[in-house]
């Protein structure tokens, strides 16, 4: 896993080897590890996860298998968003023709090895992506996100030391294993090794999920797979890797889909999603509707994301002129004093319109 080089699906990107040997090396008081599937995608644009669970169970079930037999989990959950209603059966149907193949259960193909796999459904929170808000979900307790350390590789589930990771991450795991490292590297071009699942929303002519080499270009990918806007409308911006991404203009539409260089642009690879804006868009009306979304998904356990959004969200919901120095101090307390990603994640897309779309903004 650390020779292929298999980075994190979910938007994180930590290098998934690293933290399979940083769960492998604990020793729980128990000798119970836990593996989590965390298909909770609640990303605007995104249905990677969804897409995966209906159509491809055994093979998340499989990357869940492997993992656990690496790590020596014995347990392991896929946490599903309630507004999936068609992947949680898909699943539950996956477990049972495994365990029924002697896949899954005690003695695994008469192995020795013993792990198990329960399906459990969401309640339908956006914070609940973040691994500590969904181990807590998982446990029957409230989602709201938990300062780290610890980590749940240390500790998580229950006090176990526990592997999470994001449904498309583990959909990967099977080809590493079956055809090796070297393979793996070979399906990019890019620096990043492998693929990647990307969704193009409505406003394409080709609308759908596509799965593309690292370092594909944006271009390529939105003109030639998405075959450009629909009704003749010019593209005026992508925000791509969902809404905590950053928006990037049209004029740098060659930058390629990996990691560097989408951040040398205030973006991230994400979670995949890729949302395009056309020449209708109000960039200031996006501004606000990007702090709205914020607001009402915080979890609201700390300070600067549960007051701070909602205060992005009035600041440019006033008519006329936005006061900057307001603006950038209020997305620096929210970089710096947010508990989360969704709180100190948030402020990269504001940036991208900041610098790019100013005067859309009306900013003095």
């Amino acid at each position: 896993m650390k020779d292929a080089d298999l980075k994190g699906r979910g938007g994180a990107a930590f290098p998934a080897g690293v933290k399979w040997g940083f769960v492998a090396g604990t020793t729980p008081a128990d000798g119970q590890r836990v593996v989590v599937a965390n298909g909770d995608e609640g990303d605007p644009g995104s249905y990677i996860d969804k897409h995966l669970m209906e159509r491809r169970p055994h093979l998340v079930l499989e990357g869940m298998a492997l993992a656990a037999f690496t790590v020596g989990a014995q347990r392991g959950f896929v946490f599903v968003r309630s507004e999936y209603p068609d992947s949680l059966p898909a699943l539950r149907r996956a477990v049972a023709e495994a365990r029924a193949a002697g896949l899954l259960g005690a003695n695994v193909l008469g192995s020795g090895l013993s792990f198990d796999i329960e399906i459990h459904e969401g309640a339908g929170s956006y914070v609940v992506g973040e691994e500590t808000a969904l181990l807590a979900s998982l446990r029957g307790l409230r989602g709201t996100v938990s300062a780290r350390p610890p980590f749940p590789a240390a500790r998580g589930w229950h006090g176990r030391p526990t592997l999470v990771h994001n449904i498309e991450t583990l959909a990967n795991v099977p080809f590493i294993a079956a055809h090796g490292a070297s393979a793996y590297r070979a399906l990019s071009p890019g620096a990043t090794p492998g693929t990647k699942l990307v969704c193009l929303n409505q406003r394409f002519v080709t609308p759908g999920l596509y799965e593309v080499s690292f370092g594909t270009s944006l271009r390529t990918i939105c003109d030639g797979l998405g075959g450009g806007l629909k009704d003749g409308h010019t593209l005026k911006a992508l925000q791509v890797g969902g809404p905590l991404g950053g928006i990037l203009p049209a004029s740098l539409l060659d930058t390629p889909l990996d990691f560097a260089p989408l951040a040398e642009h205030g973006c991230m690879v994400g979670h995949g999603s890729i949302v395009a804006f056309d020449e209708t868009t109000d960039m200031r009306a996006l501004a606000r509707h990007l702090m709205k979304f914020g607001a009402d998904e915080s979890c609201g356990k700390c300070f600067p994301c549960r007051v701070g959004l909602r205060r992005g969200e009035e600041l440019l919901d006033r008519p006329g002129p936005v006061d900057r120095a307001k603006l950038e101090a209020l997305l620096e307390t929210l970089e710096l004093g947010s508990l989360c990603a969704h709180g100190d994640g948030l402020p990269a897309p504001i940036r991208s319109l900041v610098e790019h779309f100013p005067h859309e903004l009306e900013l003095v």
